[in-house]
């Protein structure tokens, strides 16, 4: 037999399964919608106060998987600067204008993932194209202290 067959034939022993699972489920929703007519109604459910639920614990066992955002692309970029510029002074820009930014020679650039802040970082140059040393990583507690 090729596998093809071999194939089809798995799939044809799958298709015939669902089938019976699917008549099972069908017959069992009548039973409940008939019992449930008979009794006069629908029974209401019965809910847990919420507000009485502590909260849960988290064990070694119910960690949160990182690998599953492992590969989510982000955008990081690299800030040197900002200013503020009106529309005029914008549209008489050519080349070799010049325009200042709140930044000084020297300080730290900004580094942002996704428009985030993150870190601080100097430009290094390796083998002709441009990168980041990272000099300072932002703490999260920073990071919301620079919303505010």
């Amino acid at each position: 037999m090729s596998e093809n067959e071999d194939l089809g034939d798995d799939w044809a022993a799958a298709m015939d399964e669902q089938s019976a699972a699917e008549a099972d489920w069908g017959d069992a929703l009548k039973e409940q919608d008939a019992a449930s007519k008979s009794a006069g109604g629908y029974e209401t459910a019965d809910f847990p106060n919420l507000e009485d639920a502590k909260p849960r614990a988290y064990t070694n066992a119910d960690e949160v998987k990182l690998d599953v955002i492992l590969d989510v692309p982000v955008t990081v970029s690299l800030e040197i600067g900002r200013t503020k510029i009106n529309i005029r002074n914008l549209l008489q820009l050519n080349q070799g204008s010049v325009v200042e930014l709140d930044r000084f020679a020297g300080e730290p650039m900004d580094v942002l993932v996704n428009g985030t802040l993150v870190a601080h970082g100097e430009v290094v140059v390796v083998n002709d194209k441009f990168g980041i040393r990272l000099t300072d990583i932002i703490s999260p507690s920073e990071r919301v202290r620079k919303l505010g």
